[in-house]
């Protein structure tokens, strides 16, 4: 049986990739879980710095398998603990993650790419919400993290009629970070992987953490959450050797500690 993850190792960053082509890589529990598996191993893994997640080129992700839900009813949905049981893994991944789409990205799709930290988009991207086309609504944070993403005016838009909006609109609205004709997305994503990972680990995952604080609390809780973690950076090793670096006029050697 083929897999449904593949996963690999370059340098520094892993790299995550849905194999379902013959349903344009739909999620499932099996995919979810597989993404959630990878996910433990390069989060324990000392060597791996930043993650990218991707697709194929015809398809990110399109949408969660309605086939696998259409009978399901309500206490099937309670008991199991539909999507927030192994569907949010991302959402608590410590270390920096890119998604690198290309196609469609819809409905679990596209909330499965702002769970990453960044997006970057092929030009040939589509990104919707068409849950309200088949009787429901998003369930793995379409409702929450797209307004916070694209403001509430666009996101009603998305998915209150259900539309589909090209990777150019997905820029300009903030849901897209930069866009790549197709057969560059990956290595694009790859690549800024790469640049990322050259940093001091603890530095990246306290900035991802402060930046996350923007969209989860108040301003002045987020404003004292950054200080704090500004001021924990001044016990790091990586801190002194970064501003040693800098007034030598050298490249620094950080050791992720």
């Amino acid at each position: 049986m083929t897999s449904v993850i593949l996963t690999e190792t370059r340098g520094k960053v892993g790299l995550i990739r849905i194999n379902r082509p013959e349903v344009f890589n739909a999620l499932n529990d099996d995919v979810m879980t597989g993404i959630g598996q990878a996910l433990d191993r390069f989060e324990t893994d000392p060597g791996i710095a930043c993650v990218v997640v991707t697709g194929s080129e015809k398809a990110f992700a399109a949408g969660a398998d309605i086939a696998a839900m259409r009978e399901m009813d309500y206490m099937d949905a309670y008991k199991s603990d539909f999507i927030t049981r192994n569907w949010e893994r991302l959402k608590t991944f410590r270390k920096p993650t890119i998604a690198a789409v290309s196609g469609v990205a819809l409905g679990g799709g596209c909330e499965l790419a702002m769970m990453c930290d960044i997006v970057f988009a092929a030009e040939n991207a589509r990104f919707g919400q068409p849950e309200i086309k088949i009787g429901t609504i998003p369930g793995a944070g379409g409702t929450q993290r797209l307004p916070r993403a694209v403001g509430k005016t666009k996101a009603m838009d998305l998915c209150l009629t259900g539309r589909l909006m090209d990777a150019q609109e997905a820029e300009r609205s903030g849901l897209v970070a930069r866009i790549y004709p197709p057969e560059s997305v990956l290595d694009e994503a790859l690549a800024a992987a790469a640049k990322i990972a050259e940093f001091s680990l603890p530095v990246l995952m306290m900035m991802k953490e402060t930046v996350n604080r923007a969209f989860e609390g108040p301003l002045n809780e987020g404003l004292l959450f950054e200080r704090r973690t500004l001021h924990a950076t001044f016990g790091l090793a990586d801190q002194k050797e970064g501003m040693a670096a800098f007034v030598d006029k050298r490249r620094p050697q950080f050791g992720d500690c």
